[in-house]
């Protein structure tokens, strides 16, 4: 990943709404969320929402897809992974590191750090 994409993806999460959109849809896990249960979530007018979602989908945190009328929302687990290990990947000046704390989520069977 490349600084342009990191500060992309870190300013998308530098605002209030979009922090807690992105929380919810991490919550929510991959199956995601329709634009209309997000709203009602985080209590984000759905004018706003469509906002806060362009800058969150362009920031590639964020996908999209259509399931009949409705938008699914879902969080892209792979740019923030990118994102954490590239903040993390000079860690401790490159001797190993012990973590306090280690979360994985299952994803479809498969493990993401």
């Amino acid at each position: 990943m490349d600084n342009t994409s990191v500060v992309k993806a870190l300013a998308a999460l530098a605002q209030e709404s979009r922090l807690a959109i992105y929380r919810t849809l991490v919550e929510v896990g991959p199956s995601g969320m329709p634009a209309g249960k997000i709203s009602e979530s985080t209590g984000i007018s759905p004018s706003s929402l469509s906002f806060h979602m362009k800058e969150l989908t362009y920031s590639n945190l964020v996908t999209s897809r259509h399931e009949s009328r409705f938008v699914i929302y879902s969080a892209n687990f792979s740019t923030m992974n990118e994102v954490l290990g590239f903040l993390t990947e000079n860690c401790c000046g490159g001797n190993p590191c012990v973590s306090t704390s280690t979360q994985t989520c299952l994803i479809n069977e498969e493990q993401v750090s």
